[in-house]
């Protein structure tokens, strides 16, 4: 009785202040990983006593609480990875995951070699579980920042792979350490049978839930309930029996399982995701939390000058290495490198593996366990706070927060839009229904979500709640007409624009306060320049390849004061400034005219001018 009434006050505190903490970070938009740790420490041995490793009965129940917590969370961020993501940086996701992860295993162990003076296994050690960065932090991110698409892949692809790899080297070097005479055959052995092991029992449990929800009538009136809880089952049996053959594999198996059935094309998708998504969030908070009441300052303190150097290295030299040579070409804006470099915070599995190798070492090796321990949760803590906790405002410094448009309808008139904003350097998402319109404008490059575009939580799913623009650009009207209702209601856009069909349609999108684009005016009034001005209407057709037009407005200290001549002087050649707005009032330029903030300028010319005159009024344009 007294253990359960013991038991009761931690569990009900841990959850509590998990769930403050979501709702703080949700509030600052800023990653909860934060505050979970802060958290644990403020209710830890370092802060109020509240919470200890005795309260969880020792490191055996603690360690199957955090195994099976991980196990949730490892599942449910590779359930949301899709493939049609992976296509987007194929070649970069890979490098990542292979010169990336070797690079920051070799630097790192070098640096904790020479700057806290240990031995190579245990620096290699350190250097393995720190090649992790994890759904655990990287998730949290992008959802307060909304980098381009292929960016959140390639760092989303890293966290989970990387999670796998760190956790299953980690172990086979851990042996390395606690067994004599052992070798790197020994290391190479462990590490690839563990893989293999998870892969195995993660395809096998996968293939056997597919059939489940696809195939098996679990409920007349429960199926939804029944296929989540089928999935979380599932994806703890899985860690279970993996773990059972070889200790650690289970990460690898439920990574392996819930990339599978999230590509899976499963009956309550959605559903299962949202419930997955809840637990996760329960787990993630009573994990994070119970292992950062585990941390004592004393080891932080212990590492002295030399556990600065590793954390310093790993940030400032090791990641933005590693990310750089992993992305080079021309997929990334040097600007998305530099992001990318200066966010990897470490999460979840070097915190949980590196606390349960210390309290297996403290018997045998406490210096090595201190020195374990107070490197990993420096290196977590440093990276949390300065990548994490800054993210954002290093993305806004940047500029990588592009504008994102939401084109529904990947024909020819929803890709040449698409190419056009693309050019433009903003962040464009296709929504496509028809399988083979998919296929082609993927094979264009494109991003795109094969689903209808007439759907909120499609729209959702695409980013409408941060899209800027919604274009329903498909060859049907009664569907661009339901896609700008949805937008115009349901979220806050700042500008809908359709395509009509049928001229009789465009009052009823006019109606709606929706920019209405008639396919057959557009024609006539194409045909008719090209009839009575034939230069002007051979220009037009550049647009987007040699020729541009772009609009600003006027918000930089450099260009408010400012008279046309003066800035006519400044801009490159091969551009003019065809107009300026004022009020809604558009005329054109007079020499003396002198710009004032919320002014409205559009530039006329080659399009390589008129991009250097975008980044002379706005610098960080630039990006």
């Amino acid at each position: 009785m007294s253990a359960g009434s013991g038991l009761l006050p931690l569990v009900v505190t841990i959850l509590g202040l998990g769930v403050a903490a979501q709702v703080l970070a949700d509030r600052l938009q800023i990653p909860s990983v934060l505050f979970l740790i802060l958290a644990g420490i403020a209710v830890g041995p370092e802060g109020l006593n509240i919470v200890r490793l005795e309260s969880f009965g020792g490191a055996g129940p603690l360690s199957a609480i955090v195994g099976l917590s991980v196990a949730i969370i490892v599942f449910e961020g590779a359930f949301h990875l899709k493939l049609s993501k992976l296509r987007q940086t194929p070649r970069e996701a890979i490098r990542l995951i292979t010169i990336g992860a070797g690079l920051t295993l070799l630097g790192t162990a070098i640096t904790v070699r020479f700057a806290l003076d240990v031995s190579w296994e245990l620096s290699f050690l350190v250097g393995s579980l720190l090649i992790a960065t994890g759904p655990t932090v990287i998730t949290p991110i992008l959802d307060i920042v909304p980098v381009r698409d292929r960016v959140a892949a390639a760092l989303e692809t890293e966290g989970i792979v990387n999670d796998v790899t760190a956790a299953i080297l980690a172990i086979a070097i851990f042996e390395m350490i606690v067994t004599e005479g052992a070798h790197l055959q020994v290391l190479a052995t462990s590490f690839v049978s563990r893989l293999g092991i998870g892969l195995f029992v993660g395809v096998l449990t996968a293939g056997i839930l597919w059939y489940l929800l696809k195939h098996v009538d679990l409920s007349r009136s429960n199926a939804v309930r029944n296929s989540r809880l089928i999935i979380l089952i599932g994806a703890l049996t899985t860690y279970g029996i993996a773990n059972g053959l070889a200790s650690e594999a289970g990460i690898a198996a439920v990574a392996t399982a819930g990339i599978l059935l999230g590509n899976a094309d499963l009956p309550y998708e959605e559903e299962i995701s949202a419930f997955n998504g809840d637990v996760t969030l329960i787990v993630l908070s009573f994990v994070f939390i119970s292992l950062a009441t585990l941390l004592s300052f004393s080891d932080l303190l212990a590492l002295g000058v030399g556990g600065i150097v590793v954390a310093v290295a790993v940030i400032v030299i090791i990641r933005p290495a590693a990310v750089l040579l992993s992305t080079h070409g021309e997929r990334f804006s040097f600007h998305e490198q530099l992001f990318m470099s200066a966010v990897g915070p470490r999460g979840i599995i070097p915190a949980s593996v590196a606390t349960l190798f210390a309290l297996e070492l403290r018997s045998t090796n406490p210096t090595a366990a201190t020195i374990l321990v107070g490197t990993v949760f420096l290196v977590i803590l440093t990276t949390v706070v300065l990548q994490g906790g800054f993210a954002r405002h290093i993305a806004q410094t940047l500029n990588v927060l592009p504008m994102r448009a939401i084109i529904v309808g990947s024909g020819r008139v929803g890709r040449d839009l698409a190419k056009r904003l693309e050019n433009r350097g903003e962040n464009v998402v296709l929504i496509e229904k028809d399988q083979a319109k998919v296929e082609t404008a993927r094979n264009a490059g494109f991003t795109v979500h094969h689903d209808d575009g007439a759907d909120t939580d499609v729209l959702r799913a695409a980013g409408a709640e941060n899209a800027k623009i919604i274009a329903a650009a498909a060859g049907d009207d009664d569907t661009n007409l339901l896609v700008a209702q949805l937008a115009n209601s349901k979220f806050d856009v700042e500008k809908v624009i359709a395509r009509v069909n049928t001229p009789g349609n465009t009052e009823a999108f006019e109606e709606l306060g929706v920019q209405a684009i008639s396919a057959n005016a557009s024609v006539a009034h194409a045909m008719d320049n090209a009839i009575e001005r034939p230069a002007l209407s051979e220009w037009m057709t550049e647009l987007g390849r040699t020729g541009d037009v772009q609009e600003i407005e006027v918000t930089a200290d450099n260009l408010i004061g400012k008279s046309i001549s003066d800035l006519d002087q400044d801009l490159p050649d091969g551009v003019l400034i065809a107009l300026v707005s004022r009020d809604g009032n558009s005329q054109l330029p007079e020499s003396d005219l002198t710009l004032q903030e919320e002014d409205h300028l559009t530039f006329v010319g080659r399009q390589e001018a008129v991009h250097k005159a975008l980044e002379h009024c706005h610098p960080e344009l630039a990006a």
